[in-house]
């Protein structure tokens, strides 16, 4: 099995949409804000981060500052046919793509849909998936259900001519009978990964005829990251780094879930400057959270989804379901730091702002 597969099958077990919580009592010293104010910021270098981020009390909301998507400069358009290889889950496929006119892009973060926009190609969608949120896309109609079901004649009403997905959001045999009704279906690897951020590109690019642009806008974006990460790291007050989970909640279901090594949450501790102790810990994948995982791990700060968090209550309904949070630093300071959920684990061209946006909230969420 592909291991776009594997992180799929783990995180559409856990894709509920999930909108700030409120503080835990108790909290004293300095307090945070929330939410982090979006519009026009200074540059990460300006901000005046505390000396030591665990002085910081409170719950505290990440928000990007701009949340479109711009399209990559140049003058790119799909040349088609073309012949491209598509990673079904029996193995890679030759996929001949006569027509990009009608676009159907779908996957559990969202993130084919912003990088067919970072193509310039945002027009050309036709549906959405719940977690395609970017300005533009409002009015487009909705094909899944239910989370992230989706229904053939759905998408057949769409009329579409060109259906890429990761095989994150299924099932699959659904999305299979789109190609025996004759529509072009390209599977993509997608991995929660900044690598993989680039690697979509290329393969969303080579989809639509667009290879050229596709390579350009995978380095467009890796460098972007790069440069945030690089700009991370130098706000990031030297000594031991603060101690990070991030947590899955679902507060109508009773689900809490640590998200450990290969979701993307390992990934996007370590740019932050953390420590991500689900993986210390040796969780991979996703693990229903337990107390003594929990209380092992030591978490100083929790990574949560908005909408999860105002799900069980905020953070002291959180802690009043689970005594075991307020037993770990991050809960006996209520240090949680929350963003929308079709965001904060979206890899895609706005990953770099997701980073800052973490960033801010994390270090300065007064600033």
């Amino acid at each position: 099995m592909h291991s776009r597969h594997r992180v799929a099958a783990a995180l559409t077990a856990f894709a509920a949409l999930l909108v700030t919580g409120c503080s835990a009592a108790g909290a004293t010293e300095q307090p945070s804000t929330a939410p982090v104010s979006s519009g026009p910021v200074a540059p990460l270098a300006e901000v005046d981060v505390p000396a030591d981020p665990r002085s910081i009390v409170g719950p505290s909301t990440a928000v990007l500052a701009d949340t479109a998507i711009p399209a990559i400069d140049g003058d790119w358009s799909p040349e088609l046919p073309a012949t491209v290889t598509s990673r079904d889950r029996g193995g890679d496929r030759e996929v001949v793509v006569e027509r990009a006119d009608r676009i159907v892009a779908m996957d559990i973060a969202g993130s084919i849909a912003s990088t067919l926009a970072g193509l310039g190609l945002a027009d050309r969608l036709v549906g959405r998936d719940v977690s395609t949120t970017f300005p533009g896309t409002e009015a487009l109609p909705v094909i899944t259900s239910n989370g992230h079901t989706v229904n053939s004649e759905a998408i057949l009403a769409l009329r579409p001519d060109l259906v890429i997905t990761d095989g994150s959001i299924g099932p699959l045999d659904v999305v299979e009978q789109l190609r025996d009704a004759g529509i072009a279906v390209v599977f993509v690897e997608n991995l929660s990964s900044f690598e993989g951020v680039a690697e979509l590109a290329r393969q969303v690019g080579a989809a639509v005829g667009m290879t050229e642009a596709g390579e350009a806008l995978a380095t467009q974006l890796s460098a972007s990251i790069d440069a945030k990460i690089a700009e991370i790291r130098s706000i990031v007050p030297p000594g031991d780094p603060l101690r990070m989970a991030f947590l899955y909640l679902r507060g109508s279901a009773g689900v809490y879930y640590l998200f450990g090594r290969g979701t993307g949450a390992d990934a996007l501790i370590e740019a932050l400057g953390g420590i991500d102790v689900a993986a210390e810990i040796g969780i991979e994948g996703t693990k229903p959270m337990t107390d003594e995982a929990l209380i092992a791990a030591q978490p100083e700060l929790l990574l949560v989804m908005t909408e999860g968090l105002e799900s069980v209550g905020g953070v002291e309904g959180l802690i009043a379901a689970q005594p075991a949070v307020g037993l770990t630093p991050a809960g006996e300071r209520a240090r949680f730091v929350d963003m929308a959920d079709a965001e904060i684990l979206s890899f895609g061209p706005r990953t770099a702002a997701v980073l800052d946006a973490l960033a801010r909230a994390i270090y300065a969420p007064a600033g």
